[in-house]
């Protein structure tokens, strides 16, 4: 029976939170720096991923002074006019010293402790250029597979083929993943990759 390839070590992974939109649907607010039990959203995703990666940073466009007080280093993006997450992504390629970089936004606060070991395993034994995050919905009683593309893990080599996606105009996160070798990785708990865009959600959370 194949065995599972052992996870890399969080030395080689640099995290990247993602922070560098407009927050439209939380009515034009950061969302990063909205609180939730106490401390910024931005926070939970911060701790959550400085657990399980060498170094983390932070991809944002608006109050980079605030995000900077956090303690990581904080880029804005390369490319300009808020061209959504691809560009905070590529951001984070060009400064990232690590062969790997794990990427998860600022509005989801619950990511699994497990995040990194189980993306580069996958990665490893399927020899992908990234892993992304699946979770099965249950709709109207049938199991429907939900990718998460924003939550991944790339080699730091795909920096070539993303900003040549970008020139030529691309913005979907799943168009260029269809440009790659990509792995996917089931999460049974889907609560976990939670987006919180409205603060009527980060209302309900808090109570």
């Amino acid at each position: 029976m194949p065995t599972s390839n052992p996870p890399l070590s969080k030395n080689l992974i640099t995290g990247l939170v993602l922070a560098g939109g407009r927050g439209t649907r939380m009515g034009e607010v950061d969302k990063g720096l909205q609180c939730l039990h106490g401390k910024a959203m931005v926070l939970h995703a911060l701790q959550n991923l400085a657990e399980q990666t060498a170094s983390i940073m932070i991809s944002a466009n608006q109050n980079i002074g605030t995000y900077r007080g956090f303690g990581f280093p904080v880029w804005p993006d390369h490319m300009q006019g808020f061209a959504g997450p691809l560009a905070g992504i590529q951001t984070g390629l060009l400064h990232c010293t690590t062969p790997y970089l794990l990427c998860a936004p600022c509005d989801s606060p619950f990511l699994p402790p497990d995040l990194a070991q189980r993306l580069s395993s996958a990665l490893i034994q399927s020899d992908a250029e990234l892993a992304v995050v699946v979770t099965l919905e249950n709709r109207n009683g049938i199991l429907q597979k939900q990718s998460h593309p924003v939550f991944a893990l790339m080699k730091t080599n795909v920096l070539t083929d993303l900003t040549t996606y970008l020139e030529n105009g691309g913005r979907k996160m799943q168009a260029w993943h269809a440009c790659l070798h990509i792995c996917e990785v089931v999460f049974e708990d889907h609560m976990a990759f939670r987006n919180i865009n409205t603060l009527e959600e980060l209302r309900e959370l808090e109570n």
